[in-house]
């Protein structure tokens, strides 16, 4: 794929792009993480949209390692020389493989890229599916973060949400992670759940924090198209429940220590997920794994984003290939993206790194910018790019101002 090195223009149709704006050269790459995508789970969830499918008694972990690995070598052309500083095994549920399976895998990934000293290591895990064998195991693998998929601890909730694990269950699974010698990790936590009172939810969270995890993923379930629960939609809470869930439980997070980073994201001190922050300040990502996504600058100015086969079937196919396809990212599609994922985090980036990342002026941004912040969108800070309270509660509304 080829791209024309001159200037090409930006739209101008009140989206808030202020001029042509030419491709520049990447001065210094972003970090580079590598995301591998496992597909089986025990049984399908009614609310996941994820490319997640329900596992055979055995599964396939020798020839999907292979595919991994192969699917690998083809993308290392573009990141020769780089080092990786984050890896996220997602899914599906990734802690269905063996410790065998899994470290045959990551010799192979450093044998082909360099790891940097500190490389942040995250393992997604159920509490269904928790040894505590196996996670030792894990851990001597060099995984250094867990992130657990707890959804909520009340049976009813529980069910009504197709888990295949109990409360008393979820409560063992991060005791056990802290004893095979987890020290960082994760729990995932729902809320806005079907007939979900405040005390309800406010219950879910004040059990995860008594767990003492490093970081909670707390997010409101939504109902997404192509899974069950759009199809056969249950009872959620009213708005008005839905805002109070929301603003007692960000109080009280931050009473326990936990700092709101990202939309749904929180952590105690310097234990923000490295692989997180990589991803939305625009950061490289290879993707490896039926259905997983990539996104790689290039030093020319060039950010291409790649898609792998979706199907396990046909992804462990050898008559077909990993790659599924590839999109080049036009200029006048630079300031959405970079901006979309940017504008997630509470504090917002440096407004250097959008130049940085894109290799486009920050000039270009200058209508919009102009828009947002009359607005009340986007603060007035010529320094960074930061939503407002407000800018992140309509997210939607403020990327508007930045639509080709």
């Amino acid at each position: 794929m080829t791209q024309d090195p001159g200037v090409q223009p930006l739209h101008l149709d009140g989206s808030g792009f202020s001029s042509a704006a030419p491709r520049s050269p990447l001065a210094v790459l972003p970090q580079l993480s590598l995301y591998i995508h496992i597909p089986w789970c025990v049984r399908k969830c009614p609310y996941c949209d994820f490319n997640s499918h329900a596992s055979s008694p055995v599964l396939p972990e020798q020839e999907y390692v292979d595919a991994l690995l192969a699917d690998l070598d083809q993308d290392l052309p573009h990141v020769h020389g780089r080092e990786l500083r984050s890896i996220f095994f997602g899914g599906g549920t990734p802690s269905l493989f063996s410790a065998e399976a899994l470290g045959r895998l990551l010799k192979g990934v450093e044998q082909r890229i360099r790891f940097a000293r500190d490389i942040e290591i995250t393992l997604e895990a159920n509490p269904g599916t928790f040894e505590q064998a196996k996670f030792s195991a894990y851990r001597g693998l060099g995984i250094n973060r867990l992130s657990i998929g707890i959804q909520s601890f009340q049976s009813s909730k529980l069910e009504a949400l197709g888990r295949i694990h109990n409360g008393d269950e979820a409560i063992r699974a991060a005791d056990m992670a802290r004893q095979a010698g987890f020290d960082n990790f994760n729990l995932d936590l729902m809320h806005g759940l079907p007939d979900q009172t405040l005390d309800d939810a406010l219950a879910d969270l004040r059990q995860a924090i008594a767990l003492q995890p490093t970081h909670l993923s707390w997010y409101q379930l939504t109902l997404e198209p192509n899974t069950v629960f759009w199809n056969q939609p249950p009872v959620l809470p009213e708005d008005d429940t839905l805002w109070d869930i929301q603003e007692a439980g960000q109080q009280l997070l931050a009473e326990h220590g936990y700092a709101q980073y990202e939309v749904s994201a929180y952590a105690q001190p310097g234990r923000e997920a490295r692989h997180n922050l990589n991803y939305w300040s625009f950061g490289d990502f290879i993707g490896i794994g039926a259905g997983a996504h990539g996104k790689l600058s290039h030093p020319d100015g060039r950010i291409v984003r790649t898609w792998k086969t979706r199907l396990p079937k046909d992804y462990l196919n050898p008559a077909k290939p990993f790659q599924a396809g590839q999109k080049l990212l036009p200029l006048d599609e630079m300031p959405f993206e970079f901006l979309m994922n940017a504008l997630r985090l509470t504090n917002g980036v440096e407004a250097a790194l959008f130049a940085e990342r894109t290799g486009l002026s920050l000039d270009s941004l200058a209508a919009g910018r102009e828009q947002a912040e009359k607005r009340g969108l986007l603060q007035a800070d010529p320094q960074r790019l930061v939503a407002t309270p407000q800018g992140q509660l309509f997210l939607n509304d403020l990327l508007q101002y930045f639509l080709s």
